[in-house]
């Protein structure tokens, strides 16, 4: 309930990141995407994200929904290295309501910390 409250408010700190944010429900049918993810995508809102990923990324979005938990990974598209963040959002009881997934183009060399 409370990603919808954000959502309906047009909140520009979701709108208007360089991070494209597109969520699905259990049934993985879209219905949220921000700017970013709608002109990287297109309009895919009420489309199913398994219309939208190979069989492979497919089935992790179906384990993902019916056991939780996230999945990240990075790719090269377009010239554009890539960070994917798949992970499950869930109400105030703690069900899972469905799947974002955050799309953030990353420099080809980053530098990796080890902070204590």
């Amino acid at each position: 309930v409370f990603i919808f409250t954000v959502i309906n408010m047009n909140n520009p700190f979701i709108e208007y990141q360089c991070v494209s944010i597109t969520i699905c429900d259990t049934e993985a049918i879209v219905v949220y995407q921000n700017d970013i993810s709608k002109k990287t995508f297109g309009s895919v809102v009420g489309r199913s994200l398994f219309d939208c990923h190979p069989t492979k990324a497919a089935e992790k979005i179906r384990h993902l929904l019916a056991n939780d938990g996230t999945n990240a990974y990075t790719i090269s598209k377009k010239g554009l290295k890539k960070l994917i963040y798949q992970t499950t959002w869930k109400n105030e009881s703690g069900q899972i309501q469905g799947l974002i997934e955050y799309s953030m183009v990353i420099p080809e060399e980053m530098p990796h910390y080890v902070r204590i």
